[in-house]
């Protein structure tokens, strides 16, 4: 994967509003960056679309990543299969990669390996730590202990989809997208002391 990528990665859970949002957000981001390095990003619902939406309203080529097992495309979690269709639709190439789309490790690991040959990561985080079911802020983490650029993504108004029985995130501690956040991923590094945290 070729260094020159941006990669996107974030929470799964955010509201249909704050996808509205973010996709805004991730348009204005791309336009900002001078060169038209490509964005890439693993198939499915919620933040691969708006970022494939945003990447080509921005006029840049979208790489998506897609599952295979046995040389043959994996059948991928129910949730994401329709949106799987659009992101097809607006990639300009498709790479196959061999990992289980069910387990959960497995995603987590093909996005490490997008990040580490990236040249720039962009969150849509808001600032909570990694859990059960998101690993978001591992990843940012993961992103800054490898000396990739981290731009976190996070409107203002954007909200995440309340499960039952999980607290709240504490979005009052969401860090902004700032040229501060956006030096690393993985847990995110202090902005004073630029040391990165560790995955939690």
């Amino acid at each position: 994967m070729s260094g020159e990528m941006i990669v996107a990665v974030g929470h799964a859970d955010l509201t249909s509003q704050t996808l509205k949002l973010v996709e805004a957000e991730l348009r204005a981001v791309l336009e900002r960056i001078p060169d038209r390095a490509p964005g890439v990003v693993r198939v499915g619902a919620g933040v691969p679309v708006v970022f494939g939406r945003a990447v080509r309203a921005a006029g840049r080529e979208l790489v998506v990543v897609i599952p295979t097992q046995g040389m043959v495309p994996a059948l991928l979690p129910q949730r994401d299969r329709v949106a799987t269709g659009e992101v097809l639709v607006l990639a300009q190439q498709v790479r196959l990669l061999a990992y289980d789309p069910a387990d959960r490790d497995a995603c987590v690991g093909e996005d490490e390996r997008l990040i580490a040959g990236c040249r720039q990561l962009l969150a849509v985080w808001d600032g909570s730590p990694s859990n059960g079911r998101d690993v978001t802020a591992h990843l940012v983490a993961y992103a800054r202990a490898h000396g990739v650029p981290v731009e976190v993504v996070w409107p203002q108004g954007a909200a995440r989809e309340a499960v039952p029985g999980v607290p709240e995130p504490d979005i009052g501690r969401a860090p902004r997208g700032s040229s501060d956040v956006s030096t690393a991923v993985g847990p995110c590094p202090t902005p004073n002391t630029g040391k990165a945290e560790q995955p939690r």
